[in-house]
């Protein structure tokens, strides 16, 4: 089993930034990706961005050039800076990885239990 504990988030003023940050625990043999997604009130849940384990990066076109991935030097963080928000961006941010704990099952998806970010116009 995999675990995800996410932290950062908050309350922000439009125009502002903040950073998330995302480790992964428990019996991990291999991450294939991590990334971030979101969920408003009333809307599906959405990608945000996310990394591979080769580097691909991919992201929302709603955030590119407003957020940036990356994956910490520990293999098993990952980080989402957030600057320009905007109301808009206001959800739950949940991590997100695709990882292998046990070679004969293979590779399952793992959730954070989400972090709010909230942007005041």
């Amino acid at each position: 089993q995999v675990q995800l504990v996410e932290s950062g988030g908050g309350l922000v003023q439009a125009g502002g930034s903040l950073s998330l940050s995302c480790a992964a625990s428990g019996i991990i043999l291999s991450i294939n990706t991590m990334g971030w997604y979101r969920q408003a009130p009333g809307k599906q849940r959405e990608l945000v961005a996310s990394i591979t384990s080769g580097g691909h990066i991919n992201y929302a076109d709603s955030v590119k050039g407003r957020f940036t991935i990356s994956r910490g030097n520990a293999r098993n963080t990952v980080f989402l800076q957030m600057s320009s928000l905007k109301p808009e961006d206001t959800s739950v941010y949940y991590c997100n990885t695709i990882a292998v704990s046990d070679w004969s099952r293979g590779s399952y998806t793992y959730w954070g239990q989400g972090t709010q970010v909230t942007v005041s116009s």
